[in-house]
Formats: C-alpha cells, structure tokens, sequence
C-alpha cells in the first residue's frame, strides 16, 4: 500500500505568474483586430451621406464639362470622309498630268479599235450567208460550187480586214494612211458583199418581195461601211490629242480666224496635218486653196484641226499676196 504525498496549494504570488503568462500567449496568438470603421460626423443622416456624394459628383462633371477636347477629336466617321476626300483631291490631280492623260487616252484607243474590229467581223460574218447563197446560184447543198461559195465571203472579208487593219494601226501610231487606192479597194469590196447580199432579195428578183427580209440581209454589209468609214476620221482624232494642254478652266477655244493667233496653239499634229495639205496641194490632189471639208476628207483629220490648216494656208498666201486669201470656204 502506497502513500501519496499531497500537492501543497499555490500561492497567491503563482496565481499571478499563471495568469499574465496566459495573457501573453493570448496576445500573441490573437488575430489582428479588424479596423474601426470612419465615424460618419456627429448627426449625418444616410441621406446627408448621399446628397454629399451627388453634390460632390456634380461639382466635378460640371468642372470637366467646360473642357472642348473631346470635341476636338475625329469621329470614325470625320476621318473616313477626310479620308475619300484627300483621295478625290489626288486623283482629280493625278487626271490632269499629261502622262495619265496620255496613258488614258491610249487604252480607250485601244478598246474602240478592238470593239471596232469585232464588230466589223461579225458584220462581215452576217453576211456569209447571203453571199454564199448569191454564190451557189441554186446549186444543190453539198454539191462542189455549193460547199465553194462558202469561201466567197471569208476570203473577201480578209482581204478587206486587211486593208482596215493595216490603216487602223497606222492611224493608231499617228500617221493615218491617206491613200485613195486604198479608200477604192474598200469600197470595192464593201459593194460587192453589199450587192450580193441584196441582189436575191430585190424587187424583180425575189419571187416575194419582202422588205424586211432585204434589210435583215444587207444590215452586215451596211455596219461594215459605217466602221470602216468611221474609224480612220477616231483614229485621226486621237492622233491629234495634246495631252498638254492645260484642262483647269473651261474648253478652250478651238479655232480662231487667223492661223497665227496666239490663242491657240499649234501642236505638233497640225504641223505634220499642214505639211501633208502642202504635199496634196503640190501632187494635185487638193486645189491651191482648199475648203476645211476638203482638206478633212483627205487627211481623215477633225475638223478643227483641218480649220486650222485651212486658215495656216490663208495666212501664208496673204502674207506673200497669193490667191489663196480668197479661197474656199468652209
């Protein structure tokens, strides 16, 4: 049997040892205490609260609202007009340099002579049918002189392509072909697709008349006349183009009375025009003092330019007292 000993009671001085080292493990363990929160001043409502803030919010808005940058600033919108506008201006400018004009002149050149040309081909291809229809003369189909009157026509539309290719590319480059055989064999050619086409269907000839029927017939050799006739006088007239002349104002005048004026002036076009009238005039071809329609038909020129030539000769035979001071007029 064991005896215990007994445990002698604390002291009122160990009491107070225990408990100020249990108020420093506390304090050192404890969370911080959160942060008091702002004490609104002595008798501010909620409501005072926030008429404060609103008063506050507009002292500041009507501050910034007297500030004019923002309106200094490009929209989207500003800046895309400013933008198509800058471009206008550009090309507006770029449309008046004389190597734009020259270059936009040499394209519509090259698209009327093309358009031209594939016409003329199919105004000639039109008409293969009444050709070779004049040319079969009733032989029966596929027949020898039936299968040859087919070429009647390709071969008479080459040889007239050729002549009008030849003058158009010669008109192209500014020196248009003015020969009269030249003009004969088109001609030539164009009346005889013309009489062929016709001649089946023309009163007397066809045993039933019908008008339509000879102008649906001869429509191919009548569109043929009008491009040939048509496209050497375009050709001339893009030939004579001054690509520098200034364009800023309103039309220029385009022809005065006397030759030497200095309103108007000469390009190098109507140069080479005058010095091919004089050479016309010296062969015979043309009478000492030509009309302006005279000397149009013959160079295939404008008629401003062939004014031109026409008052060039009137001021040289009246400054050496030559008949032409009273020659034709036009």
């Amino acid at each position: 049997m064991s005896i215990t000993t007994p445990t002698p009671e604390p002291s009122p001085e160990d009491i107070s040892r225990g408990l100020a080292d249990l108020e420093r493990h506390v304090a050192a363990h404890a969370p911080p205490a959160p942060s008091p929160r702002p004490v609104a001043p002595s008798g501010d409502t909620r409501r005072v609260q926030r008429l404060r803030a609103e008063v506050a919010e507009a002292r500041a808005l009507a501050a910034l609202q007297g500030d004019d940058t923002p309106f200094l600033l490009d929209t989207v919108k500003v800046r895309r007009r400013r933008k198509a506008a800058y471009e206008a201006a550009r090309l507006h400018e770029l449309a008046r340099d004389p190597a734009m004009r020259a270059w936009q002149a040499a394209r519509m050149r090259r698209l009327l002579v093309t358009v031209a040309m594939v016409s003329l081909t199919l105004a000639l291809a039109w008409s293969t049918a009444g050709v070779q229809r004049f040319a079969a003369d009733g032989a029966p189909a596929w027949s020898p002189g039936w299968l040859f009157a087919w070429l009647v026509e390709p071969f008479l539309s080459l040889a007239l392509l050729v002549v009008v290719g030849a003058r158009a590319y010669m008109g192209t480059r500014g020196q248009p072909i003015t020969s009269p055989a030249l003009v004969r064999i088109e001609w030539l050619f164009l009346a005889l697709t013309l009489g062929m086409n016709a001649w089946p269907y023309l009163p007397g000839v066809a045993e039933d008349f019908s008008l339509s029927r000879l102008v649906l017939h001869i429509l191919g050799p009548i569109v043929a006349v009008a491009i040939v006739t048509a496209l050497p006088i375009i050709l001339a007239a893009f030939a004579g183009l001054d690509h520098d002349r200034d364009t800023r104002g309103l039309t220029g005048l385009t022809y005065s009375g006397n030759a030497g004026d200095p309103v108007r002036r000469t390009s190098p076009a109507e140069n080479e025009h005058l010095a091919r009238t004089r050479a016309l005039i010296a062969a015979g071809e043309l009478p000492p003092s030509p009309s302006a329609y005279k000397i149009q038909r013959a160079l295939r020129c404008g008629m401003d330019d062939a004014r031109a030539v026409r008052d060039a000769l009137a001021a040289e035979a009246a400054r050496h007292g030559g008949p032409a001071a009273g020659g034709e007029v036009a």
